[in-house]
């Protein structure tokens, strides 16, 4: 489904490491996603993709090859790959409704979670370290196409973990009520990523470490800046100074409005680039304005424009924030989320041809 004039694919992940770390325009704008749904890879390739079953390492084999395929073929100098976990959550599922949908759309409980309690925090079977599953890393280390590197994406972030383990709802309450508890989860999640991410940043293959935490929502953050510094900040600096250590960019995915964080993110957690931008809350070609000069800004193809707009009106709206965003580097193409299963493949696929065509003056 690819256009007929995409050029042959060359990735290179220098290109997309001097945006990361803000070291002058590369050769071209590098494309940047945290992960593209499964439904999207299987409409562009026009092949069904397994899902990978970790107890089967041929499903695990195959669904790598397809989604390697998929971001070479796509134009991109990266793989994002994760590890198998084992974090039982209370889930919520629905009928799905997307333009290419699945049997069904699961998320989080918001009002409960598998631990509300000391009892509860005693039993959760959290994963020892020996039993989370680098196989699909591995496998894609030695199946790379020349140029191209992985960024390991972790299994959630610290907020998102704890919001999950304890209920949105449950969470909140439980700041003022068991802060004690609060803080027991805060370090077990903290230890358990923390290693996750040392373990990865050691794995060869690995370009960046990326950090998906979900802080905020429309008009604030989901819990006091305060409350942040304290459960959160110190936990996602520390995995910031592992893939500094290892001279590896350290790049946060985090939704929502985070105007009274986003100084602690830069100058504490030292995050080296941001994704996820959405037009109502700060428009990227605004973030770029603001922050370009401290991080690398990175998507920010508005999800709803790129859902309902028609494929002129999108090309035009891409090439206003490429024409904004790209001078100078600092910046990667994408949409302002993911490529989820709702988004209209043609639409995807022009605002990828929109980046391919554009060169910087």
């Amino acid at each position: 489904m690819f256009p007929a004039h995409q050029p042959s694919p060359s990735p290179d992940f220098n290109r997309l490491r001097k945006v990361l770390l803000r070291q002058g325009e590369p050769d071209r704008v590098p494309l940047i996603e945290l992960f593209a749904d499964r439904e999207i890879m299987e409409a562009v390739l026009g092949e069904t993709i397994p899902l990978p079953d970790r107890h089967d390492r041929q499903t695990v084999e195959a669904y790598m090859d397809r989604v390697i395929q998929f971001f070479y073929l796509a134009g991109y100098d990266y793989v994002t790959v994760n590890a198998f976990i084992d974090l039982p959550r209370n889930r919520l599922v629905s009928e799905d409704t997307a333009v290419l949908k699945r049997e069904q759309r699961v998320w989080d409980d918001e009002n409960s979670g598998p631990i509300q309690t000391w009892e509860d925090f005693e039993r959760y079977p959290f994963p020892r370290l020996e039993d989370i599953d680098y196989s699909k890393m591995e496998y894609t280390a030695t199946h790379l196409p020349d140029g191209m590197q992985m960024i390991y994406l972790g299994p959630g972030g610290q907020f998102e973990n704890m919001a999950s383990l304890m209920g949105l709802a449950t969470l909140s309450v439980a700041i003022h009520d068991t802060p004690d508890l609060v803080e027991a989860v805060a370090n077990r999640v903290g230890e358990l990523l923390t290693a996750m991410f040392a373990t990865a940043a050691t794995l060869p293959g690995v370009g960046a470490l990326w950090l998906g935490d979900d802080l905020g929502y429309k008009t604030s953050t989901l819990i006091s800046p305060h409350h942040l510094r304290k459960y959160v900040f110190p936990w996602q600096k520390r995995l910031a100074e592992i893939a500094h250590a290892h001279n590896l960019p350290f790049l946060l995915h985090s939704c929502g409005n985070l105007e009274r964080i986003v100084d602690d993110l830069i100058d504490d957690v030292k995050i080296d680039a941001r994704h996820s931008f959405e037009d109502v809350i700060l428009p990227v070609t605004e973030a770029k304005k603001r922050y370009g000069s401290r991080i690398a800004i990175l998507g920010g193809i508005d999800m709803d424009k790129i859902c309902r707009y028609n494929e002129e009106a999108l090309r035009a709206y891409t090439r206003s924030v490429l024409e904004q965003c790209a001078p100078g580097g600092g910046y990667a193409l994408g949409t302002g989320n993911t490529v989820a299963n709702y988004i209209p493949v043609n639409n995807y696929l022009a605002m990828l041809d929109e980046g391919m065509k554009f060169r910087y003056a």
